[in-house]
């Protein structure tokens, strides 16, 4: 196993993701590092902050990968994310509904590699305005 390597740009982003309330989009997560690196890299580091269970990918309901950090997964844990997402039509935001645990049971054949569960509303700060 390689050592997980920490560079400047790999820690950008990584602070971008973990002080965001809610998922951030990779041109989102880009426009906040600008001058840290460039696009590429920043698709690269994310995909290397999935592998290494900092993060997980959310796809929103019209498909776009969003990315939040993870809260329960380490080396230790399973990196699983059977919990639902919240996607808001009126501001964009897109949270994670970690007390809301999904089971779901394949017959014994199948193996989940991915699970996206993306439910799409109004949030409550939109309700209230």
């Amino acid at each position: 196993m390689s050592i997980p390597r920490n560079t400047k740009a790999k820690q950008a982003v990584l602070h971008e993701i973990s002080s965001s309330d809610f998922a951030l989009s990779q041109p989102e997560i880009f426009e906040r590092v600008k001058g840290a690196c460039d696009r590429v890299t920043v698709y690269r580091i994310l995909d290397r902050l999935v592998t290494e269970n900092k993060i997980h990918k959310i796809v929103n309901v019209d498909g776009t990968i969003n990315y939040a950090r993870c809260t329960s997964c380490d080396e230790s844990h399973m990196h699983a994310h059977d919990h639902l997402h919240f996607s808001c039509i009126a501001c964009k935001k897109i949270e994670c509904l970690a007390e809301q645990i999904v089971h779901v049971n394949l017959p014994a054949s199948y193996q989940i590699k991915e699970l996206f569960l993306t439910i799409s509303g109004i949030c409550p700060s939109c309700q209230a305005t």
